[in-house]
């Protein structure tokens, strides 16, 4: 009996220790924690998950709705109807002028383009810009002419085939300022100018305004002149604030002139707030007073420089802008 119950134990203990084994513990442990991991997350994501919104129905009153009905019949009868045809008008004729100027091939644009210049080059280098146009003008003519002859009895000067008449007679026709666009040509617009003096026969000049105050009567001014002579004063370190202070400078100077000194008789003012030209190196500015000497004065420019000087000089302007005098005893 003893020896029974003692291999009923012996056989238990091993049954036991086969279902408890190393592998068994591990997969039991993976398996729980599997399914931990998969409890969490589903608490994650319906914890994240997003709450169904409320739709809420706004309810409109008759007068809310009759305003906004309003409102659009208002908006509708504001659309610039018109205006939104015009446009797809323009559009349909763009695109049509678009679809003609692709139309024209490249090899017929460029004979084109060889016989304009063939034309324009007849007329020669001197010839105006009316002259251009109205040589091309000609040409468009003669060229409709020979398109329409080709199409009847397929002869044409540039010796083009039917197809390629009806294409270049439809761009001359409806499509002519965009031909010569394509083709590079561009004729500026000469505009006449002609001068008209209005002024009366018998109306005196007007008389330029002198700076500062009026100039003694001895001092002979002269506007737009520049006199020659010997140098008693350098006016490029005397200046004076108006010509009549130059002349009365010029004055004053032959008055208290010591013996054997030159005494001034001529004054040479630039009353020119950018400045006087003259020939020589010097930059001559605005307020120069020129005291000269001279028995038999002489004028080196009067009222405008010539236009050989000017070419030789290109430096000078046209009008002389010193003013001077020759002071009377």
């Amino acid at each position: 009996m003893a020896r029974g119950i003692a291999r009923a134990a012996s056989f238990g203990g091993r049954a036991t220790a086969g279902w408890f084994s190393d592998r068994r513990v591990t997969v039991a442990v993976c398996i729980g924690n599997l399914v931990a991991a998969l409890l969490v997350l589903r608490s994650l994501t319906s914890s994240f998950a997003p709450t169904p919104e409320r739709v809420e129905v706004v309810q409109y009153t008759e007068e809310q709705i009759r305003r906004v009905e309003e409102s659009i019949r208002i908006r509708r009868e504001a659309e610039p109807v018109e205006l939104v045809q015009a446009v797809k008008k323009l559009r349909k004729v763009f695109a049509r002028e678009e679809k003609r100027r692709r139309e024209l091939p490249l090899e017929l644009k460029q004979r084109v383009s060889y016989d304009i210049v063939g034309r324009l080059h007849d007329l020669g280098d001197n010839s105006s810009s009316i002259q251009q146009r109205e040589a091309l003008e000609a040409w468009r003519v003669e060229m409709l002419k020979d398109t329409k002859s080709a199409s009847i009895q397929n002869t044409s000067n540039l010796g083009l085939s039917n197809e390629e008449a009806r294409m270049l007679k439809r761009a001359l026709e409806f499509n002519w300022h965009a031909l010569l666009e394509d083709i590079g040509l561009w004729i500026p617009v000469e505009v006449p100018h002609t001068e008209h003096d209005d002024k009366p026969e018998n109306e005196p000049e007007e008389e330029e305004i002198i700076a500062g105050p009026p100039l003694n009567p001895q001092c002979n001014a002269e506007l737009h002149a520049d006199y020659g002579g010997a140098a008693v004063k350098w006016g490029l370190t005397h200046h004076k604030e108006s010509a009549a202070d130059c002349c009365q400078a010029c004055l004053d100077q032959a008055k208290n002139a010591k013996p054997g000194e030159k005494k001034c008789n001529i004054w040479v003012y630039c009353p020119s707030e950018f400045g006087c030209y003259s020939p020589d190196k010097y930059e001559h500015k605005h307020q120069e007073c020129w005291l000269k000497q001279d028995d038999r004065p002489k004028l080196n420019f009067k009222d405008k420089y010539t236009e050989s000087y000017r070419d030789s000089h290109p430096r000078a302007p046209v009008v002389v802008p010193w003013m001077s005098g020759v002071t009377s005893a």
